[in-house]
């Protein structure tokens, strides 16, 4: 059986997976180093491999991927129909949660404004601040991430709303819950909106010009899911008449940003390039390896994998 592994490793990472299938042929490399012909021989992949690079396989039998998106592994002729395919959704929230709550909490507290001031020697009073405390927080996208969000969003004494894609009562930190159908009516009432959801057909574009007109006046809209999900051009508008409050994200459409893109420059955008996952924070590196060895031992003794992805939908089978 052979095993390719291109998640970044360390020694003690090969020796547990080694553990785990001794008779295993593992071949430990970054997906640019392994040859199209040990792709194609491949019965498991863990980490990911550029979806053009896999051909449908029909050698591969299971494939785990160190993302927690995989909508571009369900596009049709990326894998065969008999691959199982999970995904790393449950590694990322941590990250990803205190990475929006830091560039909020610069946002509303004007800590940028003051580091400027501090780089100019400048001793100023930047006025009046927002709070979280008595807010109203909208998670759109309560799955991993979204939920480590709204928990941290709770502490802080928000009042948090979610939306999922199915309907499940709310849990306690959360004071209501609905789907997709409930988006805009929980829009209105929320200060700050959190954009945690995956790119498929369904949220494509899902906040429109239209849809952020629905927002309250003032609020600031984050987004730690996919630049396609927002109409960038409308943001622009609406960020510089002052109809949003802020725009904060960590993703664009397309990525890079293009230097000639207005994001750079409009008035209360915040950016930052796409690294609020990655391995940046050793816990979601460690969370990654549990999940992708849990999975592989699963897999080779019959046991119940975690993640499946549900080919149609694009997102994590739901199992209620």
């Amino acid at each position: 059986m052979k095993i390719l592994f291109t998640i970044p490793t360390e020694k003690w990472v090969e020796e547990r997976f080694r553990s785990i299938a001794p008779e295993a042929d593992f071949h430990f490399a970054a997906a640019e180093d392994i040859p199209d012909e040990e792709l194609q021989s491949a019965e498991i992949i863990i980490g990911n491999v550029p979806p053009s690079r896999i051909k449908a396989s029909p050698k591969l039998a299971f494939y785990q991927t160190n993302s927690a998106g995989s909508n571009n592994y369900t596009v049709p002729g990326v894998l065969a129909d008999s691959t199982i395919l999970c995904n790393a959704t449950g590694s990322y929230g941590v990250a990803l949660a205190e990475h929006m709550l830091a560039q909020l909490l610069l946002c509303v507290k004007k800590l940028d404004l003051y580091l400027a001031n501090q780089k100019e020697r400048i001793w100023r009073d930047e006025g009046e601040v927002r709070g979280l405390y008595a807010s109203k927080t909208l998670i759109v996208g309560a799955g991993d991430i979204g939920t480590e969000f709204g928990k941290r969003m709770a502490a802080f004494g928000s009042r948090v709303s979610g939306i999922r894609r199915h309907k499940t009562e709310a849990p306690v930190w959360m004071e209501k819950s609905g789907s997709l159908e409930d988006l805009d009516a929980f829009l209105a009432e929320a200060d700050y909106v959190a954009c945690a959801l995956p790119e498929t057909p369904e949220t494509r574009r899902l906040f429109t010009r239209e849809r952020l007109a629905r927002m309250k006046k003032g609020a600031i809209l984050l987004n730690i899911g996919r630049g396609t999900l927002i109409d960038e051009e409308a943001v622009v508008e609406a960020a510089e008449s002052g109809r949003l409050g802020a725009y904060i994200t960590d993703v664009t459409d397309p990525e890079p940003l293009p230097e000639e893109s207005p994001l750079w420059i409009c008035p209360n955008v915040y950016i930052t390039p796409h690294i609020s996952g990655n391995y940046h924070l050793r816990e979601t590196y460690l969370r990654v390896i549990d999940l992708a060895a849990r999975n592989l031992e699963a897999y080779l003794k019959g046991g119940k994998l975690e993640n499946i992805v549900d080919r149609e939908t694009g997102y994590r089978r739901f199992e209620g």
